[in-house]
């Protein structure tokens, strides 16, 4: 018998070659680097949180891309702020001329001494937009539920004024908030920083912005308080520092609670630890870059 093959039928070699054709294309897709969308997660610190916009400061300076943003307390303000269109130098300016009745009154209640209804009309005059859809930049915002201790996030849709509130609620001060059937208090109380909501809105790369708490000695009940929770916070640090691959800390440490009063130097130092960060995030950029070259 002859060893001699007929040639392939070209109706049947056409569609093997071009199944290998897009296989082969098909993994020169995958192998393209996917590109770097920066989530910044802002913790609380109530005064202290003007340090964020020194780091929005910087970030815009170098212009750093951020694909989304997250916050808590008053690093939920803040993150609202830019979200909706307000530059750092906006957001640093409301901040500096800040001062605690823009976002509460004393009252004589049964669940709080503050009430935060006044924060509206802040927020009204910091803020461009006032819906999550209409943000400029994916915003989410974290609170917690009273009765059970979960976080309960909020982003997508929905006027923000009620889940900022919500998210500033120190517990003991601010009176909570009911919204959509539940008792709402600060977000710091079941998470410090809502580092995992800015992945779930599309980040690769997580930048979580932690204020330190002041080392002073605590002079009055509050203070006491304050510090109790700070000590209770710190048992689940290492759940937001996993979801962050890079955590920036503002010298504040020597400032209060309430320190509106020396905002120029909050601002000094969110720019500083944003600044000794930019090598770090230039570096993810300039990965990206070579991988697809």
């Amino acid at each position: 018998m002859s060893n001699f093959s007929a040639p392939p039928d070209p109706r049947t070699v056409s569609p093997f070659r071009s199944i290998v054709r897009r296989m082969v294309e098909g993994d020169r897709v995958s192998e393209k680097p996917a590109p770097v969308r920066i989530g910044l997660a802002l913790g609380g610190g109530f005064a202290r949180g003007i340090a964020h916009a020194g780091v929005l400061r910087i970030f815009e300076k170098h212009h750093i891309p951020i694909h989304c943003i997250t916050g808590i307390s008053a690093g939920a303000i803040v993150a609202a702020a830019y979200a909706s269109g307000a530059s750092p130098d906006e957001i640093a300016r409301a901040g500096c001329a800040m001062r605690f009745r823009d976002v509460g009154r004393w009252t004589l209640g049964r669940l709080g001494l503050v009430r935060s209804d006044c924060m509206q009309r802040f927020l009204e005059r910091l803020l461009k937009t006032y819906r999550f859809e209409e943000m400029y930049t994916p915003l989410g915002v974290m609170a917690t539920d009273l009765s059970t201790g979960e976080p309960v996030a909020f982003s997508g849709n929905g006027l923000v004024f009620d889940p900022i509130r919500a998210s500033c609620s120190y517990p003991g001060l601010f009176q909570p908030v009911r919204h959509r059937g539940q008792l709402l208090v600060d977000g710091a109380m079941s998470m410090e920083i809502p580092a995992a909501l800015a992945r779930q809105l599309g980040a690769t790369h997580v930048i979580s912005v932690y204020l330190p708490a002041p080392q002073i000695e605590p002079r009055n009940v509050f203070d006491i308080v304050n510090r109790c929770f700070q000590i209770m916070q710190r048992r689940s640090e290492d759940r937001w520092r996993s979801e962050s691959d890079l955590v920036i800390a503002p010298d504040v440490r020597g400032m209060d609670w309430n320190a509106f009063g020396q905002g120029s130097r909050l601002i000094e130092a969110g720019e500083a630890a944003a600044r000794a960060a930019l090598p770090e995030i230039e570096e993810w950029f300039a990965g990206t870059q070579a991988r697809a070259a």
